[in-house]
């Protein structure tokens, strides 16, 4: 069934139970824009049931793929609704939507959790405050989190990614402090430290604390520890091939696992060097849409260019052949 434009107004308040977050494979979305710079609505829900088509575990808004800080809080609310409206008018009305709400002042974090919450999120991905790092205690930014959970009325996952953050780089002593919260219920580790991840899982084992991993290409690595999966922006390119590496690994075919996490390992390669415009790149590629990120990002030219999308070729192929 195809979304209806009318629901996007439509006001959420939804049990979070509802919204249990499954070990699985999480997709951070990319934004669109139509050409006169404004959110690409159709792009944006047709994308998003690409994905759940595809099996994705659940979806992410306005992480690091999605351009949250090239966006108001209008737009931030408009896309998470479209998501979510999308999910539940094609039956997957069980499916996550985690928003990205990180802002450099506990005021705003809080705002923009109410904010996703009315919009229909189910969770809520914040990054540690950095902007004024030199000025910030570990036991400040404890209670920036412990504020932040306290207020929100979804539940929160702690996002730890130090190239975002000036370099901040969150230790698993405080994520484990944190994880005491009842209100903080998961972990996205981009910083790629599995010992961290490891002593993470470890650390909360027996709890509904979910540890994930921030990237597609260390997916085998992360449930080798005991991770619960991977929330990676790759998936917006092969959602299939990112998924079946989380399978194959579950159903204990460890060899052909980690055959398709080097394939998996070398996409993401392209797309880590080349951030959120990569992703695009990848998009209008191979699949006809995304669009251009917006300014002042810009995609890249010429040899640039042609060679981002050829990084991406071993992947879409595995992708494309899993579809068969």
């Amino acid at each position: 069934m195809a979304p209806s434009a009318e629901p996007v107004s439509r006001a959420y308040s939804i049990p979070t139970s509802r919204y249990a977050l499954a070990p699985g494979f999480y997709v951070p979305t990319v934004a669109f824009f139509t050409p006169q710079d404004t959110i690409d609505e159709p792009t944006t829900s047709r994308h998003a049931l690409r994905l759940a088509k595809a099996g994705v575990t659940g979806i992410v808004t306005h992480g690091s793929n999605g351009e949250a800080v090239h966006l108001d809080h209008e737009e931030r609310s408009l896309i998470t609704r479209l998501t979510r409206n999308a999910l539940d008018d094609a039956g997957y009305t069980n499916m996550p939507v985690i928003v990205g709400c990180g802002a450099q002042s506990t005021r705003e974090t809080i705002q923009l959790c109410k904010e996703a919450a009315e919009a229909g999120g189910s969770h809520v991905l914040v990054l540690p405050p950095a902007y004024y790092g030199g000025l910030l205690t570990t036991d400040l930014i404890k209670a920036h989190f412990r504020a932040v959970a306290d207020a929100s009325p979804i539940p929160v996952l702690i996002y730890n990614f130090p190239a975002a953050c000036g370099g901040l780089d969150l230790s698993s002593d405080v994520i484990l402090d944190l994880a005491n919260h009842a209100n903080i219920q998961g972990v996205k580790l981009t910083c790629g430290n599995t010992g961290k991840l490891a002593r993470v899982v470890a650390g909360t084992r027996g709890t509904n604390f979910r540890t994930f991993g921030g990237s597609a290409d260390f997916t085998v690595q992360t449930l080798a520890v005991g991770g619960d999966g991977i929330i990676g922006g790759l998936a917006n390119v092969a959602p299939m091939a990112c998924l079946e590496v989380f399978k194959r690994w579950e159903a204990g075919k460890q060899d052909s696992a980690r055959e398709l996490q080097e394939i998996v390992a070398r996409g993401d390669w392209t797309a880590i060097q080349g951030g959120f415009v990569s992703v695009k790149v990848a998009l209008q590629k191979y699949f006809g849409y995304g669009g251009e990120p917006r300014k002042p990002c810009a995609f890249p030219e010429g040899a640039k260019l042609m060679e981002q999308e050829k990084g991406f070729e071993e992947l879409v192929e595995a992708e494309k052949s899993l579809t068969k």
